[in-house]
């Protein structure tokens, strides 16, 4: 009784239990004359006098005593509008106690009573008790539906999975007093299961149904509760959604549930990324664990897209001492007040200063000894950098200049530089100023101790400047969304699949490589702002126009991740490739970078031409458009 004390603690509950406890004691009553009155071949006049006399002197005692088992087995504290297998279980296990509980006590006061009776009263009590709980589920459902959701409109909801995350699914929109969710199908590619019914909900077909069936039953919202889907398939099955106009959300894939439990808190509205149709980078965490941690990492750009999501990755293997290095404050102090949040035993320091300074970079490789550089600060917006190109050449080329020799002269171990599709055969001076960084890489990789490499991968989802928050701000504000060209195509990564790739490249670098990634298919930027504005509910050309405003100045309609596809070679690591570049004459180099410098702090308007000098492939921008330079 203790324990049942304490488990009826708040008034609600103790009032549900005791209402229980009447009814469980009634139910007790039934259930032995109800024994009786089957045993005597159900009729109350065949059942003997001195059985009605055993019945009445033991039952009081059975009553008290059932409901303590009841209590222990925590039948009175269950929330049964939930109720499942275990329950009913839970339940039955109580009924037997129990029966056998009353054997055991009308033995011992001596009170006989046919062999039979205790076999049927188990079963009456065990019927009865079951009713007046799933009753209760039912009048709670009933009152749900009928009374509380009076008036609120309804919002016609399809399922699609009918497996366990599909199951829970349902059952919490059914049951839950806050969600206004009426389930008219339920969709699952198991042909076994058509026809069938999941929790009442009909299954009435397969993916390829779900258009037919939305206009069908005039669905509103698709809930995909299928976690285990691979990228391929989660981006056929949302392509087919998005045809029904309805808005979508979606769980989380199984890797990111792990053995929570599945529930409509963890419904999200669907990500752009997630029609990229591409698994996540499967990144080995023993092989980046070995050269992190326990080691002094600085992360220069520290507060951009890319390089926060690698001071959270590294943060995540243990550094000695994690270095966040930028020139704007703001975004260092975000990630530094995150990261403080996150890992309160992180050993952190923020530093602010740019790469373009190489008295500032000396002063922090001499006072931190970083082992591991991560170089991600760079300009790289290619219509301001076409408009500032001296800029792009400070920071960019000489900056990463700084950065390595630092690295060289303090013997760090290696050094990661972030580098961009848009360096192979740029059309921009970007993309050129990141293969000149790439070419730095190369040179100092063959002659220093340092381990130098670079990683080269397409445009980041969602990264800052990108066309990801430009759409979703044109989208929030009605429109138009802009696109430069309808045939323009590139290359997308996810922010932390990126850097996953960053960090695993830097496991397998031996000295001047460039890696990249296979990227799968590029992406035609027109049909990712149709795709934003249907994950937003609203229909292209009708409630969002979209306009056409013209390739940008060094912009072209395809990007690259190599030259020459010959000069590509694998890696042990499958999905990472490392492109085989002419070796980079360290001298040679050095000649004209410092004639580049000269003409970057001059001013110098001709600067284009020694970019050329040095990168042959740039092909320099004219007014006339990129498509002859594509």
């Amino acid at each position: 009784m203790r324990m049942l004390k304490a488990s009826l603690g708040n008034r609600e509950m103790m009032k549900r239990g005791l209402l229980l406890m009447v009814v469980d004691a009634m139910a007790v009553i039934t259930s032995m004359v109800g024994a009786l009155f089957v045993r005597c071949d159900f009729s109350f006049m065949n059942i003997d006098p001195w059985l009605l006399n055993m019945v009445e002197r033991y039952l009081i005692i059975n009553v008290i005593c059932t409901i303590i088992i009841f209590a222990v087995c925590r039948l009175y504290v269950t929330l049964w509008r939930f109720a499942s297998t275990a329950e009913i279980a839970n339940t039955v296990l109580a009924v037997v106690l129990s029966g056998i509980a009353q054997a055991i006590g009308m033995r011992l006061l001596g009170l006989g009573m046919p062999r039979s009776y205790p076999f049927l009263y188990v079963l009456i009590l065990g019927f009865l008790t079951i009713l007046i709980r799933f009753s209760y589920r039912f009048l709670r459902i009933a009152k749900h539906n009928y009374f509380d959701m009076k008036g609120i409109p309804r919002v016609r909801t399809m399922i699609v999975g009918a497996g366990a995350a599909g199951y829970m699914i349902v059952r919490e929109m059914k049951n839950s007093k806050h969600l206004n969710r009426e389930i008219p199908c339920i969709i699952d590619d198991d042909r076994s299961k058509k026809n069938t019914y999941l929790n009442g909900v009909p299954i009435v077909g397969g993916m390829k149904d779900i258009p037919r069936v939305a206009e069908e039953y005039d669905i509103e919202e698709i809930v995909i509760a299928i976690p285990t889907l691979t990228g391929a398939r989660r981006k056929e099955l949302l392509e087919i959604c998005q045809q029904c106009g309805c808005k979508i959300k979606t769980l989380p894939g199984i890797y990111q549930m792990v053995n929570e439990e599945v529930s409509v808190s963890m419904l999200r509205d669907v990500q752009i990324e997630e029609l990229l149709g591409r698994d996540p980078v499967d990144l080995k965490v023993g092989e980046v664990m070995d050269y992190v941690k326990d080691k002094v990492v600085l992360v220069t750009g520290g507060g951009g897209s890319i390089g926060s999501e690698l001071c959270r990755q590294v943060a995540m293997y243990e550094p000695k001492l994690l270095i966040i290095f930028d020139i704007y404050e703001n975004n260092a102090y975000e990630i530094q007040n995150e990261l403080r949040e996150k890992f309160p035993d992180l050993n952190l320091i923020t530093l602010i200063g740019s790469v373009r300074d190489a008295g500032r970079v000396s002063d922090v490789f001499e006072s931190y000894k970083p082992q591991l550089i991560c170089h991600a600060a760079a300009h790289k917006h290619v219509p301001l950098m076409e408009e500032s190109p001296h800029e792009a050449i400070k920071n960019n080329v000489l900056g990463t200049l700084n950065v390595a020799r630092a690295a060289d002269r303090y013997g760090a171990e290696k050094m990661i530089l972030i580098s961009t599709d848009k360096a192979v055969r740029p059309t921009n001076v970007m993309g050129a100023s990141k293969r000149i960084c790439e070419m730095i890489i190369q040179a100092y990789g063959q002659k220093s101790k340092t381990v130098f490499t670079a990683v080269r991968f397409g445009n980041v989802l969602g990264s800052n400047g990108s066309v990801i928050p430009l759409f979703r701000h044109q989208i929030a504000a009605g429109g138009p969304v802009t696109v430069t060209h309808p045939e323009i195509y590139r290359y997308f990564m996810t922010i932390p699949e990126a850097v996953s790739l960053v960090l695993q490249c830097g496991a397998l670098a031996a000295g001047g490589e460039i890696f990249l990634l296979d990227m799968g298919k590029p992406v035609r930027i027109l049909d990712l702002a149709e795709n934003m504005i249907r994950l937003s509910g609203l229909v292209p050309y009708e409630d969002i126009q979209i306009v056409f405003t013209g390739l940008r100045p060094g912009e072209k309609l395809y990007e690259e991740l190599l030259i020459d596809a010959k000069n590509l070679k694998d890696t042990k690591k499958e999905g990472i490739f490392a492109a085989d570049l002419p070796a980079v004459d360290i001298d040679w180099l050095q000649q004209h970078l410092n004639e580049l410098a000269d003409l970057a702090f001059d001013e110098t308007k001709d600067i284009r031409d020694k970019i050329h000098e040095l990168v042959p492939e740039y092909t320099i921008w004219e007014a006339k458009g990129a498509a002859d330079h594509d």
